[in-house]
């Protein structure tokens, strides 16, 4: 017996807003796409640092983030994971004819428990292709402690 699944879903981030802004390249479509993102507004991710070699993101602690205690969900770290490298493939890059991309990949190893702190993550490209870029994450604590590394493969256009 073969089970297949067909997922559907909108796009809820209005994209003649940024395109009226016209951003030059995906730096400055980060800087646009970023603030206005549902997900990425849900959980309170913002902006710290964006160049065309590097996402600094960061997801501030607040209890509903929590599995147990005060320890930050690992879906909540993931979660960032996967937004910061999203934000690092598009830095730096031409835009493409098509604003539209997506994660192929995502490797994620969790090196120590967070408690009840803000995360920073760290995006970088490894290797840029056409369309598609990898990528590394690391997740921190503000001061430095290592929560999480990442591995990722994201397609661009």
């Amino acid at each position: 017996m073969t089970y297949t699944l067909h997922v559907t879903f909108n796009l809820y981030v209005n994209l003649s807003r940024i395109e009226q802004q016209q951003p030059t390249n995906g730096t400055d479509l980060m800087r646009l796409f970023v603030p206005q993102s549902p997900f990425v507004s849900l959980l309170g991710v913002r902006i710290e640092e964006l160049t065309d070699d590097e996402a600094v993101l960061r997801l501030p602690w607040r209890p509903e983030l929590a599995t147990v205690g005060d320890m930050v969900h690992g879906g909540a770290i993931s979660a960032l994971a996967d937004i910061t490298v999203m934000a690092a493939a598009w830095c730096g890059r031409a835009l493409p004819g098509q604003l539209r991309g997506v994660t192929t990949s995502l490797s994620l190893q969790f090196l120590e428990p967070a408690h009840a702190t803000d995360l920073i993550g760290r995006g970088r490209p490894l290797r840029r292709g056409a369309t598609l870029t990898a990528l590394e994450a690391d997740i921190e604590t503000p001061s430095g402690t290592g929560v999480a590394k990442a591995m990722a493969s994201y397609k661009v256009g």
